[in-house]
């Protein structure tokens, strides 16, 4: 299949003739099924597009903002949308005539770059999609083993039932999902990306709206415009943001199944910087207003501080509002991301075969078990945000910047420039050190048992005797021993713990004001977090 879709006659040398005759042509076969030439539109690819962009990654920008600094995370954003728009113009100048990404490497690298490339997007698209189901979950019923500190939307509306459980919540979200993963055209999924970018643009403005209205009630906590290093172990730790952000721009492999139903080009090209330029403001604006709005607290996903609350006194239902509009945006964006699933699995499991949009029995059952596998990770593991960080500076960076370098630098067609070989090799330079750098941070982190993005915590035991506090930053105790017995979680109010009681022992500990709730509880110890300095 590779070599038949990246092999054709005919081949223009040089100049711009030779890129014209190397884009894609009118009518596009292969395993993708396309609409008829020049039945979408440029709006419905600005759409679809946009959807492949704005995904999970936007949840985490607020924290690469607390990681960097404001100054250094919009250049940052910036920086990548640019090369991202650098390695897709590569893509369209090298594709001839190939119905997906993997055949345009196996174009340049044969069948093994072809495999290798189906491989990544393949676990770049588990990884992900996963990480979609969890939130979903997380957002509905509570995430697992969060207490009721932490409870989900239809708890906290309706008190906890089996239908309000994670499982109920994931087997309801798979009856809404099943029809639009069914779908064979991309561009039948033009409206209900549409709806999924105005939900993350309803996301952003009611995140913005609460940081304006903490702004002028005083309590907004001040972004850092540069990175605070001495909350960092280490200053390589910066480099671990940057895979949030790659992974946030990552939408490579849907450029051809939404080319293919484009009359030109040139029209695919203009929705890739309309689409970037959207998806970067929306990037920019929440990280921005999620730090203004939460501080040095911000966790790795913003929506754990809404469940938490901000504390700045607006309703819970805009809280609510917020966290079910995010939810509801990812139930729009996992069909289009499944759709590159599904045609990576069967160029990887099944190539030679016919079309799989032709073959519906092959097309239905591999739909199925992609379903299944990934409910099933999405219910077996309650976080996979290690995972993520890893993925994203693999899988992801590959995907977006290495492969499409690497095609230039090979350049079987013999079309590319000088600048265009200089550009290609920095992609792959600043990709292959940053990566590096970000991988062994985290490994050294992971030795240590320090998890990134999450504030510094200290353990309270239990112990016989009086409340003692062992150790205080800024007058708030940080760890405490507390005599023979549990520790309860009396009452919570705006995400602050007001009483904790001893079980079996002495008086409790009244009014920790500006303390961060504990992130756990146990018989006689329990995590909790401690302010970062």
């Amino acid at each position: 299949m590779v070599s038949k879709s990246s092999r054709g006659p005919g081949m223009a040398a040089g100049g711009s003739e030779a890129e014209e005759a190397l884009l894609l042509p009118e009518r596009v076969v292969g395993d993708l099924a396309v609409a008829p030439p020049g039945n979408a539109s440029v709006l419905g690819a600005v759409f679809n597009v946009s959807t492949s962009v704005v995904g999970a990654g936007i949840m985490s920008i607020p924290a690469a903002m607390r990681v960097l600094g404001v100054a250094p995370a919009l250049a940052l954003i910036v920086c990548v949308a640019l090369l991202a728009n650098v390695a897709v113009d590569f893509m369209l100048r090298y594709t001839r005539g190939t119905p997906s990404y993997a055949a345009l490497m196996g174009g340049s690298f044969g069948r093994a770059g072809a495999k290798l490339l189906n491989v990544f997007i393949a676990f770049n698209c588990v990884g992900t999609l996963t990480v979609y189901l969890i939130i979903i979950g997380d957002v509905m019923s509570g995430p697992v083993g969060s207490g009721e500190a932490h409870a989900g939307v239809l708890p906290e509306w309706f008190g906890p039932h089996w239908w309000t459980g994670r499982d109920a919540v994931l087997v309801a979200a798979a009856v809404i999902l099943l029809p639009l993963v069914l779908q064979k055209h991309v561009d039948s999924l033009r409206y209900t990306s549409a709806v999924s970018i105005l939900l993350a643009a309803v996301f952003m403005l009611i995140t913005m709206g609460i940081a304006v209205y903490t702004v002028f009630t005083g309590t907004a906590k001040m972004p850092r415009m540069l990175p605070d290093f001495s909350t960092l172990a280490s200053p390589f730790e910066l480099f671990t943001a940057v895979p949030v952000i790659v992974v946030a721009f990552t939408f490579h492999f849907n450029v051809h199944p939404i080319r293919a139903e484009l009359s030109k080009t040139s029209d695919m090209k203009s929705a890739v910087r309309i689409s970037l330029v959207l998806c970067a403001a929306i990037y920019a604006a929440v990280g921005f207003f999620g730090f203004l709005l939460f501080g040095d607290a911000t966790m790795p996903d913003v929506l754990a501080n809404f469940d938490r609350s901000s504390g700045s006194g607006v309703p819970q239902a805009l809280n609510d509002a917020a966290r079910l509009s995010y939810a509801l945006h990812l139930v729009l964006v996992f069909p289009l991301l499944h759709y590159s699933l599904r045609v990576n699995v069967d160029e990887l499991l099944f190539p030679g075969r016919r079309p799989l949009a032709t073959d519906t029995r092959r097309f239905v059952a591999l739909t199925a078990v992609l379903m299944a596998v990934l409910y099933v990770l999405a219910i077996a593991i309650p976080s996979i945000w290690t995972l993520f960080q890893y993925s994203g500076s693999t899988f992801a960076v590959c995907i977006s910047l290495i492969f499409p370098g690497a095609i230039v630098l090979r350049d079987v067609h013999g079309i590319a420039k000088r600048k265009d070989k200089a550009m290609a090799a920095m992609m792959i330079t600043l990709a292959v050190i940053t990566s590096s750098i970000a991988i062994a941070s985290n490994v050294m982190s992971s030795i240590k048992g320090e998890v990134k993005g999450q504030p510094r915590r200290e353990v309270w035991r239990g112990r016989r005797g009086d409340p003692e506090p062992v150790s205080m930053e800024d007058d708030i105790p940080l760890s405490q021993h507390v005599r023979r017995g549990d520790v309860e979680l009396i009452r919570m109010e705006d995400g602050i713990p007001l009483s904790w009681r001893v079980h079996r022992g002495y008086p409790e500990l009244i009014g920790m004001e500006d303390a961060i709730p504990p992130l756990s509880l146990s018989h006689d110890i329990f995590v909790a977090p401690t302010p970062l300095s």
